[in-house]
């Protein structure tokens, strides 16, 4: 089954590539690795805004982490032409906006590994991971994450 037909069966439609909110790309390619910026979590179009541990819970946490996994695959599309060329998803790094207490990073960031790994299949959808907690984001998000991928 193709990248596209998987994301149909789960009813995504990818998002067009979003404008960068400050001085850098979206993505860069070097060799047969694309680098994509990191993307921040959105609801409804807005950014989601919130921090894990105050008034946000690990599920929701979650579900914005599996938003942003959406809103990158948009980018690599843009960056590829075809998201079958994804060889592999090499790395995931997740900034979770969260409080000193709160310690479940690894569970937020899941929404997003998941997804991926459903999308790509187990070989090529698993990857490399890190997740922080970290004191704010840009604009408030709860969430951010950036992603290297290796194409064919």
């Amino acid at each position: 089954m193709s990248v596209y037909d998987t994301l149909k069966s789960l009813n995504i439609k990818l998002p067009p590539v979003a404008v960068p909110a400050a001085a850098y790309v979206p993505f860069v390619q070097t060799g047969n690795l694309v680098f994509l910026s990191g993307h921040i979590a959105k609801k409804d179009g807005k950014v989601w805004a919130g921090q894990l541990g105050k008034d946000i819970g690990t599920a929701e946490g979650q579900q914005a982490a599996r938003a942003v996994a959406i809103d990158l695959m948009g980018t690599l599309h843009a960056a590829v032409g075809d998201l079958n060329k994804v060889k592999r998803i090499v790395k995931v790094m997740s900034l979770v906006n969260s409080t000193g207490d709160f310690t479940e990073q690894h569970l937020v960031t899941n929404g997003c590994s998941e997804l991926l790994g459903q999308v790509f299949g187990p070989q090529a959808g698993a990857h490399a991971r890190s997740a922080f907690g970290v004191a704010q984001i840009p604009l408030g998000a709860c969430v951010e994450i950036e992603l290297i991928a290796e194409i064919a």
